[in-house]
């Protein structure tokens, strides 16, 4: 089930976050706080009553300190970028984030935003998320190294049709 992120599911997001780390940012419960302040879309998946997935997403016009947030901000008039969604290792590959994808980009027609960005890994490479933004019509407008220079990620975007 895919439901809204609420504050006590806060404790299963950063462990989640931690186990998928070397794909993302380091995440703590203070940022967690300010992302889910200036969230636009903030959901989690639930499945037995064990929060297995979530995905955070902003609109533009925020004040995120995120390199790739920023350069989309400097590109884009409007759209919803994806800081991060995360799948547990024991649910990977089997359809959680596309269902978290399907629900983001309705959202996206629901608000009235026609752009999507997001960014992935080039290397190290992240070939699953690569696989499944190319799915949804994501398409690079750009590439840049972050984190001190050891990782370059692709910068992507995909319309809301």
């Amino acid at each position: 089930m895919i439901r809204p992120a609420a504050a006590a599911d806060f404790r299963d997001i950063l462990a989640l976050n931690k186990e998928s780390v070397h794909f993302l940012s380091p995440l703590d419960w203070t940022r967690l706080e300010q992302l889910d302040a200036q969230r636009a879309y903030h959901r989690v998946v639930e499945k037995d009553g064990e929060v297995i997935a979530f995905l955070i997403a902003l609109r533009e016009g925020t004040d995120y300190d995120s390199p790739n947030y920023t350069w989309f901000c400097e590109q884009y008039k409007k759209f919803l970028y994806i800081d991060r969604v995360v799948v547990s290792s024991a649910h990977r590959g089997k359809g959680i984030a596309r269902r978290l994808y399907e629900d983001l980009f309705a959202f996206a027609r629901e608000t009235g935003v026609g752009k999507v960005a997001a960014e992935f890994d080039l290397e190290p490479p992240n070939e699953a998320s690569r696989l499944l933004h190319e799915s949804f019509g994501f398409t690079e407008v750009g590439t840049q190294w972050v984190a001190a220079g050891k990782k370059r990620v692709s910068l992507q975007i995909a319309p809301v049709t």
